[in-house]
Formats: structure tokens, C-alpha cells, sequence
């Protein structure tokens, strides 16, 4: 038998060139008790970092899995930070420890928003899947899904007054359930398309929506009690200018009976972007409103107080009265006064970012500062500061997060020659990067980049652009030396010749060129004298130059062409040697092994195809990626070699078996560029995710069977979680369903419990059989291992993820709902785990209950069920009731003691004071007008 040949696999590294994703949203947060302002969190492709905004340092990674973070959400404590990621899942993750004990799977695609309530023991997310949530975070389990929307869900917002939910999407509506009856009560359909955003206003007595238009609607919500009870409040409602679309404000069958609250429109307001609204959001305190569309212009919008709308109703009715006339009977007119929105919400200032706006947060200080951090398209964090108080704010910039990044996509990588640095470049920079400490070592300003290349020493890299041109760059200083105009096309490739001495460039002018490098005389550099390329030969061409590499040897140049060949010729003649045709599509990268024997060509058509120089006949075909093949390279000294497509995966081939050896992913764009180091340790690769990525090869063997087995088993586990969810038994689809998703983990927790369960029937049937035995032989009974069984059980479904607990339960068949119910109760009767125990039986018993009440058999198990149910939950009641008692005791003491209120109760009283001065002021201003 032949010995096998081993391959190492090369690990997943660190992430870096990416300060903020535009798929997420940007949030403040509060890190180990300082200031909220100074911190600000936004998604990393997988991951979230935590920034701080003062010295631009990168403080907090909360570690994703393999999904692109899409919203985030902090708690309103700001413990706790909720991730919504592009699968569905969420987790919350703590700010102090940076760990996630709490994850939440339910919804089928993204997830687009993350609302908490007030407490932060809810969390309501919605989804591109058109469900809406409800999680309880504490007993981190589901409450129920709602559905009824028919696109994308946009916001979600808590109404704390009544239990109530509101929400919107891109079908255009904006839907209110009330969460008591998990029912939708009320569908506003005001609203001629999407509606990208809302904010709930004047303590939750108005909706401001933005939807595709320029205009921000408005509309005043009355609950049903306060109509009742309050009628002057309601006629002051009324005097509100609601000329506008009054048929726009309820939906099609909606009656005042069946209504819970009414929500009337009342005006609009208009913005100075004429495209849709991307987001709208306001302050903590909603005093301050902000919003802005596709552009770089961010709105901000002022809420006046209503003590100062007061005045000013005031002073226009005084005016009012002094310019009302007497009649010709003598009856003076009643002066009347509307009040309108702009009375209410005024244009406060506008801010120009320097690009286009992905998201944004804010916060307004008590002395009428706002702070607020800008997420920006091109991979770009700004502060911004404002003061509205002032008549006419000026909007201060006070920090941009660039250094770590480019702003475009990087299109061109390359290793120095020892191993130590890193090239990469954009449309508008060249960085040079420190690949053990991933830090910035030069940032230069060039031109468009589509190839590049470091010149044998390591001291100066050369960059082929779009415009036809050759940079050559110092490293030590960052200068720009020279600018060559090599071709009147875009510069496709460049490659360094073997002997070290020039290069070759291939351009879209159909021409091939070779350089020579040459020291000269500067006079900017007085005696020193520095590099250039001198431009010596040119191969015309038929077509347009794609990529050009030379053969280890020097023998033998490679050219691609757009018309889907590759021709081969001498290097020292530029004689025709081959032409490789079979490619469907042109060939977009190529490579030549170390040894000069094999050429391998990557193309649009998704095939990479192995020839043989000596013939030119090809070896092998094989379909790649499942997009265009972007990038080929092989690994210096080996026959193995790498490629990257747009299909946003890194392969690794042999090109002697002609096999698939492992796919690197982790990318959540196209893969631009690959580049491999020079000892073939490492591989850097860059996307259209702004990222940049560092695999290591590690010492850990490949082993092609295994790798082709669990690609097989997660194919497997992906189609058995992606199948028909399961169905709680004689429930009919609604509004409301089960909140969680069959998984992958529920699946196998499930497996796990039956396991357990079939090790306790037989357990169980070999105790009998040795209690039969001994009571033949009269001896003792042993019955410890029957209790380790039982124990085993349980731990299994205390294994299970609380959040997945019940979906594990659902998939669960009912021929082990019995032995399940009856170790139920002998954990109930020891005290063991009473809390899990009596959530999996109501559990069981709801989806169950028709064909548990109908077996004989569990009867005397209910009922013991239901002895054992009530002791327990008492004790537990009585015990928290105790302690209950013996922490008020204990506050009652100290209050005594100290003289002195805790902060919560000295808080609640003076809101409470507040709220009753309100009512007496805007009492007397009724009883005025």
C-alpha cells in the first residue's frame, strides 16, 4: 500500500481592515461604568467591536460565529448588548465579560431590529422574514411569533402605557397588537409605500413614521380610557390642522368599538432629502428627532416642550382677541386658534457627513449638548457635537475612525519577501500592514489599484492603476517617487521577473511591456539617488491583457486574453509557443507552478483547468466555485495551490490528484484577492466586506475521507433543520405561533433525551428483573443505579438550551412523553431542578393534553403530578416571599438608620410630583382658553 500524502490545514485568523460593516446599525454604550458617549458599538462582519471614540482604540470584540452581525440593541441598563445576525439567531452579550450566555433562534433570515422595553426583561425582533418576536430575556425562552405582515419588518417599538406593540414594514402598513391577546386590533394603511422608520413621541401620545417620500407623518394617538375620562384633552385634539388626507388615517374595517386606541393623523413634516428615509430615530428622552436618507445630509429636527407650545398659543390668541371685531348687532367674534405641527416640531440644523449615512445614535446631555455617532457607507465612524440651545447650532466634528481601513474595496495584496509586511490597495490608498500586530504601518495616497507588487529589498512597492499608470512608492518615507505612464488602458497585472532585475505589465491596450528596474539621480534627493522602470520591450496583442506571469525558470511568459485563450511565449524571443483554449469565458488569473511543469487557469465560467507546459494539454477540469474564479495562486515549492471567487469562498486544490483539499470561509462579500506569503504560512485575502483576513497554516493533517464525510453530515443537518417546522397538536395557524425554530441543536437535544430515556427503560426493566431475583434469594435490593439513571435524565434536559428547550420538547415523540411525566414526578418529589421541570410539564401538557388525558395509565401520574406540583411551587413562593419580606425589612432599617431614601424610591416620587404640576398647568391653560 502507497503512502498517502498529507496536507496541513490552514486556521482561521484574525480579522482586521474593518472598522464598521453597513450591514448594522451603530449604537452607544456604556463599558465598565464610564461614559456612554465616549463608546460606541457597530458590527464587524461576524463580530462586534467596541470602540472607543476618544482615542480611536478598539476596547471590547464580542466574538460572532460565521453570520454577519446585522443589528445590534443595547439593554436599558446597558449591562447587555442584543445581536441580531443574517441566519435569524440572537444573542446578548455582556458588556462586562464580553460573553453570550443568552441566544434566541426563531426567525428564518436577518435580523432587521432589536427593541427592548423599559424594564429590559422583553425583546421584541423582527425579521426579512415578515414574522415580529416577543422573548422573554430572563427566562430566555420565546413568548410567541406574530404574523401578518407581507414584507420586510423595519421597526418595532414598545408602548409600556398599555402593553402594546407597533410595528412596520415594507408592505406599506403599520400594524398594533396588543400583546395581552397576542392578536393585531389595528392595521394603519396611511401610507402610499414603505415605511422604513418610526419614533414614539410626547410620552407615547404621538407616532412619527418616514416612509419613501420626503415627508415625516405624523399622528396623535388617544386610548380608549382617556377619551372616556379626559374630554377636554380630546378637544384639544381636535383644534389640530387635520385638513389633510382624513380618510388616510383608519383602516378598512376598523370600528370605534373594536379599537383600542385611536390614531389619528395630524399633519406632516417635511424634510429636505427627497428620497426615502433610511433611518429615524431620537434621544432617550425623545426631545431631539434625526433622520436621513440615502445622501450625507443627517436632519435634526427639535420637539418644543409643551410648556413653550403653551405660550405660544397664548400669545397668538391674545393677538387674536385684539384684532377680533364687534358685529354690526354688537356680538363680538369668539377668536379661534389652530395649533399646528410646525408649533410643535421645528427644523433644528442639518449636518453634511463626508459620505453617504448608514445609521446613526444619539444622545442629549442635560444641558442641551447632543452627541451623536455616525456609521457612514464607506468603512467610517464620526462624532459629531451639538448644541441646541443655541439660536443657530453649529455642528462640531470631534473624531473619524479611518486609520484601520480602507473606504473602498481592496482590489490588489502582496507579501514582502519576509514574510513580515502586508500590501494592500484600494481606489484611494495603499496601506502597508505589520501581519504579527495588524497595525497600519504606512497609509499612502494613490490612484485607483488593480495590481501591485513589493521591489526586491522590501523599500519601495509598485502599484498598476486603472488609468494606465505605474506608482512607485518609498516605504520608509510614504512618498509618492515616480508616476509612469505604462499603458493607455487600465494596468491589469504586473509581475516580477525571476532574475529580480524588471517586471512585466499587462494592460488593456493590448500590449505586453517590460520594465527594467534602474537607480537615478533625483535632484529633490540632492546625491542619493533613487529607483525607476525602464521601459525596454512591448508584445502587441490581439486583445486585451488580462494577466501576465512568467515561469519560474524565465523561459516562458503566460499572457490571458479577453478572448478566453492564454498564449504562451519565449521570454527571450517573444516567440509563439502554446495557446490554451477551452475556457468558456475569459481567463481572469493564472499561475505557473515552481518547478515550470504545470500552468493552472482560473476563468469566469467557474472552472479552474490544469495544463501541462510541456504540450500544452490539459490535465484536468474542475468546476471551482459557484462564481466567477477571481484569484489563483499556487503555494510556493508544492504543487498545491490556492483560489478565491466571488462566491465569497477560498479553496485549496492539488494539482497533481486533482482534488479538493478544504474551503476557507468566513467572508460576507466577494473575494477580490488572494495573496500567499513567500514560505507558504500564511495567505491573506480581502472582499467586498471591506475585510481583510489572515489564515495560518497549523500542523493539524487533513485527512480527505473525514473532510468529505462531515462536509456530507452538515450537508445532512442543514436540509433535516431547514425541513417542515414542527406543529403544536390541535392548535390552528394564526396571528400568534410558537416563537422558536427547529435547529440543528434541537434536534440533536432532542436525541440526547431519548437516549436517556431509552437507557432508563432498560435500566429500569434490569431492576425489576433484580428485584425479582432478590426477593427469590431474600436479599437486599439495590437501587442506586436506577437513581444515577434518573439523575441522567435530567441533566439532559437541563443540558438543553433554555431558549431551544421547548422546540426540543415539540420534536419530541409522544411514546417518550410517559416515562418523561413519570420521572417528572419523582424529581418533583425530591426537589430536584423545580423550576425546569414544572416548565417542561405545563409544556408537555398543553401540546399533549389531548392524548394524556385519554391514557388510563398516566392518570395516577397526573395526579401525583399534581400533589407534588403544588407543595413545591408553594415552598418555592413562600421561600421568595421571605426574602422578599427580609429585603424590605432590611431597606426600612437603613432608611431609618441613615435618614435617608434609596435612589429608585426618590426617583419615582419626584416624577410623581412632576407629573401632578403638570396636570394643574395644563388645567388652568383649559379653563383660560
Amino acid at each position: 500500500m502507497g503512502l498517502t500524502r498529507q496536507y496541513l490545514r490552514y486556521a482561521a485568523g484574525p480579522v482586521f481592515g474593518v472598522i464598521a460593516s453597513p450591514k448594522a446599525n451603530v449604537a452607544f454604550v456604556t463599558l465598565r461604568g464610564g461614559e456612554r458617549a465616549r463608546y460606541a458599538a457597530v458590527g464587524a462582519c461576524e463580530q462586534v467591536f467596541v470602540w472607543d471614540l476618544r482615542t480611536a482604540e478598539k476596547v471590547l470584540v464580542l466574538e460572532g460565529k460565521k453570520h454577519a452581525v446585522t443589528c445590534l440593541r443595547p439593554s436599558p441598563d446597558g449591562v447587555h448588548l442584543a445581536v441580531g445576525y443574517e441566519d435569524g439567531s440572537i444573542r446578548v452579550f455582556s458588556l462586562r465579560s464580553g460573553d453570550s450566555h443568552v441566544s434566541f433562534n426563531g426567525h428564518k433570515s436577518a435580523v432587521s431590529v432589536i427593541r427592548y422595553d423599559d424594564l429590559g426583561a422583553r425583546l421584541v425582533s423582527g425579521s426579512r422574514d415578515t414574522d415580529v418576536i416577543v422573548w422573554d430575556v430572563i427566562n430566555e425562552c420565546g413568548l410567541y411569533r406574530l404574523r401578518g405582515h407581507k414584507d420586510d419588518v423595519t421597526q418595532a417599538l414598545f408602548l409600556n402605557k398599555k402593553n402594546l406593540l407597533v410595528t412596520s414594514s415594507k408592505d406599506s402598513f403599520v400594524k398594533w397588537w396588543d400583546l395581552d391577546t397576542q392578536h393585531c386590533f389595528k392595521t394603519m394603511v396611511g401610507h402610499r409605500s414603505e415605511v422604513w422608520g418610526m419614533v414614539l413621541l410626547n410620552q407615547e401620545n404621538r407616532l412619527l413614521t418616514g416612509s419613501a417620500d420626503s415627508e415625516l407623518r405624523a399622528w396623535d394617538i388617544s386610548y380608549l380610557e382617556e377619551v372616556e375620562v379626559d374630554e377636554p384633552q380630546e378637544k384639544k385634539k381636535k383644534s389640530l390642522d387635520d385638513d389633510d388626507d382624513k380618510n388616510e388615517d383608519e383602516g378598512p374595517n376598523e370600528t370605534p368599538e373594536e379599537r383600542i386606541l385611536g390614531c389619528k393623523k395630524v399633519g406632516s413634516v417635511l424634510r429636505e432629502g427627497r428620497d426615502r428615509v433610511v433611518s429615524l430615530t431620537t434621544d432617550p428622552r425623545s426631545n431631539i428627532i434625526v433622520c436621513h436618507g440615502l445622501d450625507a445630509t443627517l436632519e435634526i429636527f427639535s420637539v418644543i416642550p409643551e410648556e413653550e407650545v403653551q405660550k405660544k398659543m397664548e400669545q397668538r390668541l391674545n393677538k387674536a382677541r385684539k384684532k377680533a371685531r364687534c358685529t354690526r348687532r354688537g356680538v363680538a367674534q369668539k377668536p379661534k386658534v389652530k395649533r399646528k405641527l410646525s408649533d410643535e416640531i421645528q427644523r433644528l440644523t442639518s449636518i453634511k457627513a463626508s459620505f453617504k449615512i448608514r445609521s446613526l445614535d444619539c444622545l442629549l446631555s442635560p444641558q442641551g449638548e447632543m452627541k451623536m455617532v455616525l456609521l457612514l457607507q464607506n468603512n467610517t465612524v464620526e462624532t459629531y457635537t451639538l448644541k441646541t440651545k443655541e439660536d443657530n447650532p453649529v455642528p462640531n466634528k470631534t473624531s473619524h475612525l479611518t486609520l484601520g481601513g480602507h473606504r473602498t474595496d481592496v482590489r490588489t495584496l502582496a507579501f514582502s519577501s519576509d514574510n513580515i509586511a502586508l500590501l494592500s490597495a484600494s481606489a484611494e490608498t495603499a496601506k502597508v500592514w505589520n501581519r504579527a500586530t495588524l497595525q497600519v504601518v504606512r497609509t499612502m495616497e494613490c490612484e485607483y489599484a488593480l495590481c501591485s507588487l513589493f521591489v526586491p529589498g522590501d523599500r519601495q512597492i509598485i502599484i498598476g492603476t486603472k488609468s494606465g499608470k505605474l506608482q512607485i512608492f518609498d516605504l520608509a518615507s510614504g512618498s509618492l517617487l515616480e508616476t509612469i505612464d505604462a499603458h493607455q488602458g487600465a494596468t491589469w497585472a504586473v509581475c516580477l521577473s525571476p532574475d529580480q532585475r524588471g517586471i512585466v505589465t499587462g494592460g488593456a491596450d493590448k500590449t505586453v511591456k517590460f520594465w527594467d528596474f534602474e537607480l537615478i539621480k533625483d535632484k529633490k534627493l540632492g546625491p542619493n539617488k533613487r529607483l525607476t522602470a525602464k521601459h525596454t520591450r512591448t508584445l502587441q496583442l490581439d486583445e486585451d491583457v488580462l494577466c501576465v506571469r512568467y515561469s519560474p525558470d524565465q523561459r516562458l511568459l503566460a499572457v490571458s486574453l479577453l478572448d478566453c485563450t492564454v498564449k504562451i511565449f519565449y521570454t527571450d524571443t517573444l516567440k509563439f509557443f502554446l495557446s490554451l483554449y477551452g475556457h468558456k469565458f475569459p481567463v481572469l488569473c493564472l499561475d505557473i507552478s515552481h518547478d515550470s511543469t504545470l500552468i493552472a487557469t482560473g476563468s469566469a465560467d467557474r472552472n479552474v483547468k490544469v495544463w501541462g507546459l510541456d504540450f500544452g494539454d490539459c490535465h484536468r477540469s474542475m468546476f471551482a466555485h459557484d462564481d466567477s474564479v477571481m484569484f489563483l495562486q499556487f503555494v510556493p515549492k508544492t504543487h498545491l495551490f490556492f483560489t478565491a471567487g466571488k462566491d465569497r469562498k477560498i479553496k485549496q486544490w492539488d494539482a497533481d490528484k486533482f482534488e479538493h483539499i478544504q474551503t476557507l470561509e468566513g467572508h460576507h462579500g466577494e473575494v477580490w484577492c488572494v495573496a500567499v506569503s513567500p514560505n507558504g504560512d500564511y495567505v491573506a485575502s480581502s472582499a467586498h466586506d471591506k475585510s481583510l483576513r489572515l489564515w495560518q497554516r497549523s500542523r493539524e493533517p487533513i485527512i480527505l475521507d473525514e473532510e468529505k464525510e462531515m462536509e456530507r453530515e452538515a450537508e445532512f443537518e442543514e436540509t433535516l433543520a431547514n425541513g417542515d417546522e414542527p406543529v403544536v397538536p390541535g392548535e390552528a395557524r394564526g396571528e400568534a405561533e410558537l416563537a422558536g425554530r427547529k435547529t440543528v441543536e434541537t434536534v440533536k437535544a432532542a436525541e440526547r433525551i431519548m437516549e436517556a430515556l431509552e437507557l432508563y427503560r432498560e435500566e429500569s426493566r434490569k431492576l425489576q428483573e433484580h428485584k425479582a431475583a432478590c426477593e427469590e434469594a431474600g436479599k437486599e435490593v439495590l437501587q442506586l443505579r436506577g437513581v444515577c439513571v434518573c439523575v441522567c435524565v435530567c441533566v439532559c434536559v437541563c443540558v438543553c438550551v433554555l431558549s431551544e428547550l421547548e422546540v426540543s420538547l415539540l420534536v419530541l415523540p409522544f411514546s417518550y412523553v410517559p416515562d418523561l411525566l413519570t420521572l417528572f414526578s419523582t424529581h418533583l418529589q425530591q426537589g430536584l431542578e423545580v423550576e425546569l421541570v414544572c416548565r417542561c410539564l405545563f409544556y408537555l401538557l398543553r401540546i399533549h393534553f389531548g392524548r394524556i388525558t385519554s391514557n388510563q395509565m398516566l392518570l395516577s401520574v397526573i395526579d401525583d403530578l399534581r400533589t407534588h406540583t403544588i407543595t413545591k411551587v408553594r415552598e418555592i413562593r413562600d421561600l421568595l416571599g421571605f426574602n422578599s419580606a427580609g429585603l424590605q425589612f432590611l431597606q426600612r432599617e437603613t432608611e431609618s438608620r441613615e435618614n435617608m431614601m434609596f435612589f429608585t424610591a426618590a426617583a419615582d416620587t419626584f416624577k410623581e410630583k412632576k407629573k401632578k404640576k403638570k396636570r394643574k398647568r395644563e388645567r388652568a391653560v383649559l379653563t383660560v382658553t
